[in-house]
This record gives C-alpha cells, sequence and structure tokens, in this order.
C-alpha cells in the first residue's frame, strides 16, 4: 500500500495546480470533490477491515461522480452515469463475497489479517475469486470491462483524468494483490491461464485502438487499457518478479500517464481542442513544452533510462519464467506501445506549422513547470536507480509469493 498512499498525495496538489486556472465555475466545490476523492482512496489503500475497504471503495465514486457530472465535457452526464453503473455492478458481487467471509468462517469478523490465518475451503474459493475479481477487473479496467474508461476520461477534467488515471485504476489492480491472491490463493492459481489471456487481449487490443484515435485524450485513454494488462500479466505470473514489476508499473503508470493528461489539458486550454489533426509543427512554437512532451512519451513507451522500462522489465522476467508464449505477446504489445506514442509525437510536434492558430501558441509558463518537473524527476529517478522503491515492495511481495506457494 505505500507508494499507492504516496503516489495519491502526490498527484493531489499537483492536480489542484493544474485546475488553478482551467477550473472557473464552484471552484470551492471541485476542491472539496477533489480532497472527498483523496479520502476514498487513502481509506481503500490503508483498510485492514473488509466492510470498511468496501466502504471507502464506494464512498469515492460519489466525488468521482460530481467531478465528471459538473466539470467535465459536453457529454459528461452520460460518461459519469456509466462510469458509475459499472462500477456498482461489481461492487454488489464485492459485498457479497465480503458478506459470505463474514458468515461462513468461524471467526465472524471482517479482519483482514484473521482471514489470511484462516484460509478459505478450497472447493468454494472459485465462487469468491469471480465474485471479487469482477468487481476489481471493471476498475482496472481489465479487457471486455473497459468500455466506460475512454468515456470518463473524455469528459472528464484535467485534474480528474490524471487521478483517474493515476489513482483509480490502480484500486483494481491493488484488489487482486491484496485480497485475491493471498485470501484465494488456489483459486488464483487455477485462474492464471484465463487472466494472462485477458491480460495479453487488453495489451494488444488497448495499444491497437489507441494507434486509431483522432483524439488525443482518447488515444492516452486506451494507452492505459493497454498499460493495465502488463500489470495484469504481472500480477498473474505469481511469482516475485512479475508481482514487484507489477507493483512498481502501478506506480510507473500513475507518473507517465498522469503527466500525459496534463500535457494534454495544457495545449486544450490554450487551443480548445484534441484533435490531433489541428496541431502540427508545434516543436518550433513551443519548445519548452515539446521537451516534457518528448520525456513523458519516452517514459510510457519503457525507454532504458526512464521509469517504465524497469516495470515492464520485471513484469517480462516474471510472464517469460510461466510461459514463454505470455512474453512474446507482451513484446509485440511495446512494440505497439512505441509506435502509436511516437506517430503521436511526429503528427503534433514535428513538420510545418499549417494551421494559423497555433503560431502564437504560449509555452510553458512558471506554474505548469512546477508541477510537471516533479513527475519529470521521479521518471528519471525510477529509471536510473529503482532500488528504493523494490526494497520496500519485495519483502510483501516474496511473503505473498510464499503464501501462495504454501497454499499449492
Amino acid at each position: 500500500s505505500l507508494w499507492l498512499v504516496l503516489l495519491t498525495t502526490f498527484l493531489t496538489p499537483i492536480c489542484v495546480l493544474a485546475a488553478w486556472q482551467s477550473i472557473e465555475k464552484g471552484v470551492s466545490g471541485f476542491m472539496i470533490s477533489l480532497l472527498m476523492l483523496e479520502t476514498g482512496m487513502l481509506g481503500v489503500f490503508c483498510a485492514l477491515d473488509l466492510f470498511l475497504f468496501f466502504v471507502f471503495w464506494e464512498s469515492m465514486l460519489i466525488p468521482m461522480y460530481f467531478l465528471i457530472g459538473v466539470w467535465g465535457g459536453q457529454r459528461r452526464i452520460y460518461a459519469t452515469v456509466k462510469f458509475v453503473l459499472y462500477t456498482m455492478a461489481g461492487s454488489v458481487l464485492m459485498l457479497v463475497a465480503i458478506l459470505w467471509l463474514y458468515f461462513a468462517t468461524g471467526a465472524k469478523t471482517f479482519d483482514i489479517l484473521t482471514h489470511l490465518s484462516d484460509p478459505v475451503d478450497h472447493a468454494l474459493q472459485g465462487w469468491l475469486f469471480a465474485a471479487f475479481a469482477l468487481s476489481f477487473a471493471i476498475k482496472v479496467p481489465v479487457f471486455p470491462f473497459h468500455t466506460w474508461l475512454p468515456d470518463a476520461h473524455v469528459e472528464a477534467p484535467t485534474a480528474g483524468s490524471v487521478i483517474l488515471a493515476g489513482v483509480l485504476l490502480k484500486m483494481g489492480t491493488y484488489g487482486f494483490v491484496r485480497f485475491s491472491l493471498p485470501l484465494l490463493p488456489k483459486a488464483s492459481e487455477t485462474m492464471v491461464p484465463f487472466m494472462a489471456l485477458l491480460a495479453i487481449i487488453g495489451i494488444i487490443y488497448g495499444a491497437l485502438v489507441a494507434m486509431a484515435q483522432s483524439d488525443v485524450k482518447k488515444l492516452v485513454a486506451y494507452s492505459s487499457v493497454s498499460h493495465l494488462g502488463f500489470v495484469m500479466l504481472g500480477i498473474f505470473a505469481l511469482n516475485s518478479q512479475g508481482l514487484v514489476g507489477a507493483l512498481l508499473q502501478n506506480i510507473n503508470h500513475g507518473l507517465s500517464t498522469g503527466a500525459l493528461f496534463l500535457i494534454v489539458g495544457i495545449l486544450y486550454e490554450r487551443r480548445h481542442t484534441r484533435e490531433i489533426s489541428d496541431f502540427g509543427g508545434l516543436a518550433k512554437v513551443i519548445p519548452v513544452f515539446t521537451v516534457f512532451f518528448a520525456i513523458t512519451m519516452f517514459s510510457s513507451i519503457g525507454l532504458p533510462g526512464l521509469n517504465g522500462f524497469v516495470g515492464e522489465f520485471l513484469i517480462l522476467v516474471g510472464a517469460f519464467q510461466v510461459s514463454k508464449i505470455y512474453a512474446a505477446f507482451a513484446v509485440l504489445g511495446i512494440v505497439l506501445g512505441a509506435a502509436y506514442m511516437l506517430w503521436l509525437f511526429q503528427r503534433m510536434m514535428f513538420g510545418g506549422v499549417d494551421k494559423p492558430e497555433n503560431e502564437g501558441l504560449a509555452d510553458l509558463n512558471k506554474r505548469e513547470v512546477i508541477y510537471l518537473m516533479p513527475l519529470i524527476i521521479l521518471m528519471f529517478w525510477i529509471g536510473i536507480y529503482p532500488k528504493p522503491y523494490l526494497r520496500i515492495l519485495e519483502p510483501a511481495v516474496n511473503n505473498l509469493v510464499r503464501q501462495i506457494n504454501l497454499a499449492k
């Protein structure tokens, strides 16, 4: 939980700075919603009680509903209703599974640590895994439960998109690692081929659909489907390298995709369009912006020396130990990811300035540099020297792998 708690508290002030000028109506309501959302997310990552976890899981829907529904784009009501309905549909089954754990075990408690010491009967683990997995898969989102994500991202304000990509999606992957694997190890092991298949489909499908987008924000949204597929593949490798890589990639995705949404938001504030065809030759007009965009783009595609490479490498090592086929398809996803991001950068930044509206664009101001710079620093730090991050993750992951192996 530690790095996810820090990621949440790190991104929230950045979102406040990003919304400094873009939110003009109901500023106090926007900030209240943002802080309520932060409270819900921190509660999810800190809860050691199943029922408390569920309460925080559901409570963060309310501020997110308002963030998108009040301060979002033209189709904001459609997007926010779809987001809430999808999430609540999965949450109902999770509540059933939590109640079953309470009543069917002799402990009659919601305490997570007690349930970890009293494993569930093998015959029932499959049903409980399915109930938990559906809720977590929708939140990740795993293919084919991903359709709410592009709508929510496109219609959300910039700060909402950053929190959604940076933290909210991680609640799904966190749920798998925190509950499904340790509480239901036998079912988790049995479901490895199925979950790995869904992860690989998500990796390749997300990349191909991202490549076809004409709206830059929707492209970044579909890239999240692909990147979170990598995280899921690492989790269900069920070995130390895969799990450490997955948990680190959670953080990496929050930094790189969060930064991409901030960059898209900066551009939208200046031009009020997100169509890729409306840009071109921006490197000549806004060079500082171009440098920040380039670093973030290279981080997203996993260039060695930046944070994305470390997580993806560990996930591939873990997946390779389980199946060479899994690893081969995952590598295809990396190639496609590089293709759509580099193509996006080429179309927007290079070439001639063929739109008169782009000739007078203002480069990054001090406020924008201030909130983007910490993200860039962390991208290089994790990419060059990831040891401090891995050292904290490894003991917990090794303990989890040991629990899974004992239950076999």
